[in-house]
């Protein structure tokens, strides 16, 4: 039923809204799911599994009823604890479609210099199009923009933006939902009736299905493109225990020196 109720909820409420309340009533479900089966990395909070989450069909175990982490959320953030000087060094962040997840988390980071932008988000600073980023070049030390590039009509001009606003030497994290049975990008600027678009792209608001050669369109802006399949770096019984995607790539891209 609870799956159910929020595949629905996802579909027919704009994302804005979603951004502003949802949070409210996934908290209130934390009583329902007591347990110690599973850890959020990102809050540190334990459940007896996570919450369904997801348009069709709704995903098991993925969303942490406390901070509202993702699998990916909890991926990235291991990813930057792990892997990273993100937390201890002195830097200036851009996040566009910033998470709420991590929003006050990384608000509270004293090295952090921490903007957050985007088109509609509530939760965002600054009012922004990433077709047209209102920075300087060279502004940043690090982007984060994930599931944002196949929201957008022209990504690879978004993607330049994004290298063109990053210092050199500076890097930025671009996930975007992938098929990892595709090795070729699907995309059709045809298709444009919101009802084919979903048929087609899985959302009615998504332009294409990035398979495999995601990181290759990540170089089409300029980067540097390493791609990490960081779940499979980790022991595979904290692959289960925090709930991660098996299969997702994370790429780092940089702006050469």
């Amino acid at each position: 039923m609870v799956k159910h109720i929020i595949s629905f909820v996802i579909r027919k409420v704009p994302r804005k809204h979603l951004q502003l309340f949802s949070h409210f009533a996934l908290r209130m479900m934390k009583v329902f799911y007591i347990g110690n089966n599973v850890t959020c990395p990102v809050c540190d909070s334990n459940f007896r599994e996570f919450v369904p989450y997801g348009r069709k069909p709704p995903r098991k175990n993925a969303l942490c009823p406390n901070c509202l982490a993702l699998e990916r959320h909890r991926l990235l953030w291991l990813y930057l604890k792990n892997e990273t000087d993100f937390f201890s060094e002195e830097a200036k962040l851009l996040h566009i479609a910033p998470e709420l997840c991590f929003i006050d988390r990384f608000e509270k980071i004293e090295s952090l210099e921490y903007i957050t932008g985007d088109l509609e988000s509530p939760l965002a600073k600054v009012k922004m199009d990433i077709n047209e980023i209102p920075f300087e070049e060279n502004s940043f030390d690090m982007v984060f923009c994930n599931h944002v590039m196949e929201h957008i009509p022209d990504d690879i001009h978004a993607m330049k933006e994004v290298y063109r606003v990053l210092k050199p030497g500076g890097w930025a994290i671009l996930q975007s939902p992938q098929d990892m049975n595709m090795q070729d990008t699907y995309e059709d600027p045809e298709i444009t009736d919101p009802k084919d678009r979903e048929e087609h792209f899985k959302q009615s608001d998504h332009y294409r299905i990035y398979g495999l050669d995601y990181g290759e369109r990540l170089k089409k802006g300029g980067f540097e493109v390493k791609e990490i399949p960081y779940p499979k770096q980790l022991d595979q019984d904290l692959v289960k225990k925090y709930a991660l995607p098996e299969e997702e790539i994370i790429y780092l891209c940089t702006k050469p020196d």
